[in-house]
């Protein structure tokens, strides 16, 4: 069995998730890995809290452009010179940058990593997983004089569903389920609702618009079935970031793509 690596760069991760793991334990909370995952997951939702929200910002603000687009491109069909030099013209008069919704993801990137890689070994083998914080750690209180608690209600956070299949049988498809209609939910509300356009503008769907449509359905459906397969406190992971950036797209975009699902039920 491969043991844990948790030194480096993972300490970021590592003291404040042990810190709030040892502050549960000691006033007797049950489950403290999978609460700790939890509260760890919000924290850091709350320190990338501008980033993501200059993310979704900017990406609304170039959804409700979407219309004007594709007045250009029919305006000037054939003319990609014409089409590009209007395109950021009109990016300009409002006061929009194209790539400004890529740097807050590219700077969130090595943090989701680090609580990654970090929850990826410390659902390992508990015994193994004990020995190797108290190497790294340097602060007696954070050492472990016991295995983690490992259990989340009816759940082992360090198995994947296909593993506890056999033997708790389908409860444990709850987790995927959950998983790919959370996700889904949140690409739903990336997307603007629908408008009415002008009657004069046939609407094509390029190669772009075709994958975003088609990513809102297919990327739910492959982080369900890769939660079937990972840990579960991956997936606790996983849901509590997807659960809070529903709150945080509902906050500054409202429902967004959803809206329509809602006018149809």
């Amino acid at each position: 069995m491969n043991i844990p690596q948790l030194d480096g760069l993972n300490l970021i991760i590592l003291y404040p998730l042990l810190a709030i793991y040892k502050a549960l334990v000691f006033i007797h909370v049950p489950h403290p890995l999978g609460l700790s995952i939890i509260l760890l997951t919000i924290l850091i939702r709350f320190v990338l809290y501008p980033l993501i929200s200059s993310q979704i910002k900017a990406s609304k603000k170039m959804q409700d452009l979407g219309p004007h687009i594709a007045e250009i491109k029919e305006k000037h069909k054939g003319n990609s010179t014409m089409i590009s030099q209007e395109t950021m013209k009109l990016y300009k008069e409002h006061g929009v940058n194209p790539i400004s919704g890529c740097l807050p993801v590219i700077l969130q990137l090595p943090i989701i990593w680090l609580l990654y890689s970090v929850l990826i070994n410390i659902v390992k083998a508990p015994n193994l997983v004990t020995a190797e914080i108290n190497r790294v750690v340097s602060v007696d209180f954070l050492k472990l004089s016991t295995s983690l608690d490992q259990s989340f209600f009816f759940f082992p956070l360090g198995k994947n569903p296909a593993e506890l299949f056999s033997t708790m049988g389908p409860i444990v498809l709850l987790i995927p389920i959950a998983t790919g209609v959370f996700q889904f939910l949140q690409s739903k509300m990336m997307f603007s609702p629908p408008q009415q356009q002008n009657q004069q503008i046939k609407k094509t769907d390029d190669f772009a618009s075709v994958f975003a449509s088609q990513s809102t359905y297919i990327f739910p459906i492959m982080i369900g079935f890769f939660s079937y397969t990972f840990p579960v406190g991956l997936s606790l992971y996983w849901n509590t970031f997807t659960i809070f950036g529903i709150f945080h797209q509902y906050r500054i975009a409202g429902w967004g793509g959803l809206s329509s699902l809602w006018k149809k039920k």
